[in-house]
């Protein structure tokens, strides 16, 4: 049975963000997503453009999906009620290390001074951040403490922390309360 152009694509996008999420945007090899699709090379360059336009895609679907999950468990709530439901969901969600990978992997690329992936994951971050803010409709610091604690997380997914037992490796895990973002406020943290 042959695919749709959008089931084809979305099949590609699939096996990219693996090769991507482990490999990286340089380390990745189109023609091994080609050959795992069962398709050529070409192919993949004339639905995607580029190895690099396939690789923000696949970033910008990553932190797509994280926001969209965040959004659906904070459901219609706000506030701190709401970052506590984002919170676990996101904390479930570094489980996909396809996905915690692939922001990390974007992430560094554009840390690595690559101007048009930065602004690419810059954007993404931008959807990201604002549909925390928008959900929660909290000050901005609340916000960045709330995203600085995600990427503790990912780091600490990233490294495969759960596997150290060791006391710093305990205490970088130790769970977060919902309270704790009661006393942050404009004014007490600028």
């Amino acid at each position: 049975m042959r695919m749709t152009g959008k089931e084809r694509r979305g099949q590609i996008l699939g096996i990219a963000e693996e090769e991507f999420a482990t490999a990286g945007l340089y380390g990745a090899s189109t023609e091994t997503i080609a050959r795992r699709a069962g398709i050529t090379q070409a192919y993949v360059f004339r639905l995607f453009g580029t190895k690099k336009q396939l690789f923000l895609a696949c970033v910008d679907a990553a932190f797509g999906r994280m926001a969209l999950a965040m959004l659906a468990a904070a459901g219609g709530s706000t506030g701190i009620e709401a970052l506590t439901a984002m919170g676990q969901e996101y904390n479930e969600m570094l489980a996909d290390r396809t996905t915690l990978l692939l922001q990390l992997q974007g992430t560094a690329a554009a840390a690595a001074g690559d101007g048009e992936v930065r602004d690419a994951v810059r954007a993404s971050f931008a959807r990201l951040w604002q549909a925390v803010a928008d959900t929660a409709q909290l000050d901005p610091v609340t916000i960045k403490s709330f995203l600085a604690f995600g990427m503790l997380l990912n780091t600490n997914a990233a490294l495969d922390l759960p596997q150290v037992d060791e006391p710093w490796s305990h205490q970088a895990r130790t769970r977060i309360k919902p309270g704790l973002f009661l006393h942050i406020t404009t004014e007490t943290n600028q």
